[in-house]
């Protein structure tokens, strides 16, 4: 079962980083992230993810960051979803404990507390399912960590996994999600874009053109940034200042020349350093599908 989540922190890098090492799991499932306490809380009511990473003390005083947003969840949510801190900041931690989050880990993040905390919030996600019994939770985590291969491959064979009953079963079903369909509106005139269609968004000035896979481009009034901000994370991610690729539309990437190459045609983004982390993120998650490296 994939389990979402969302990433709540005032520092954007700090939001890239939780996300490269979140990608190292294949059971988790990246939704959305936000900067600002008002922003955090109603992306996750409107999403209702299972897991939320999130900062309690932030260095942009007005993002509003804090414990408090927790207590904000429950004036709506019947089913809050389970809290992962994520500060640098120790002296917290013993107010964190009250309202009873999962796990507390410092930055920078270690991989190991990382994958300490993943599976304390495993736990606490089966303990919340009636008829289950799971002998060993990291053996139905499934994880891209090299070091963790060998401990899952063994442990598959302790779990024993009581049938549900229907009710709790048509919960747990995963539906084929349905492509993303992009709206370009210009005075009364929609056009519809499937996402799936798009190569790369390509900045120009306050416009952004849209380079689809059947060489047309469409130019959108809007800019950049504009759909960094709205685009899903799962599917588009930023490279350069001028441009966001669609993941699914890689073929090669050369990091000595700081180029990505696009499915076939013979166009090559670059991509720059300030974006470094996101080509990691696009190679994690190539790596984590059905991949083999020679």
């Amino acid at each position: 079962m994939s389990h979402t989540y969302i990433i709540i922190d005032d520092n954007q890098d700090d939001v890239t980083k939780t996300q490269v090492i979140a990608e190292r799991f294949r059971n988790l499932s990246f939704v959305a992230s936000a900067n600002s306490y008002d922003e955090g809380v109603n992306l996750i009511l409107e999403h209702q993810p299972h897991l939320v990473f999130l900062e309690i003390d932030p260095s942009d005083k007005k993002s509003n960051l804090a414990l408090s947003l927790i207590n904000e969840l429950y004036r709506y949510l019947s089913v809050v979803p389970k809290i992962i801190i994520t500060t640098s900041k120790k002296d917290l931690a013993y107010e964190a404990l009250k309202y009873e989050v999962v796990d507390y880990l410092l930055k920078p993040l270690d991989i190991n507390d990382f994958r300490k905390a993943i599976l304390k919030f495993d736990r606490a996600i089966k303990s919340d399912l009636p008829h289950m019994e799971v002998k060993n939770p990291a053996a139905t985590f499934e994880v891209l960590d090299e070091t963790l291969t060998e401990e899952i491959e063994t442990a598959e064979h302790d779990v024993e996994v009581k049938a549900m009953p229907v009710a709790v079963e048509n919960q747990v079903i995963l539906q084929k999600q349905q492509s993303l369909v992009i709206c370009i509106k210009s005075y009364g005139d929609y056009r519809y874009i499937d996402s799936n269609d798009v190569l790369y968004f390509e900045a120009d000035n306050n416009s952004t053109d849209i380079h689809l896979n059947n060489g047309e481009m469409i130019t959108a009034f809007k800019t950049l940034k504009h759909f960094e901000t709205v685009l899903p994370q799962t599917q588009f991610l930023r490279i350069h200042n001028s441009y966001i690729i669609n993941v699914d539309q890689v073929s090669r990437i050369h990091t000595g020349n700081t180029v990505c190459y696009i499915k076939n045609s013979t166009t090559k983004l670059p991509f720059s350093k300030s974006y470094k982390e996101n080509v990691d993120l696009i190679i994690n998650r190539i790596a984590g599908g059905n991949y083999l490296e020679i």
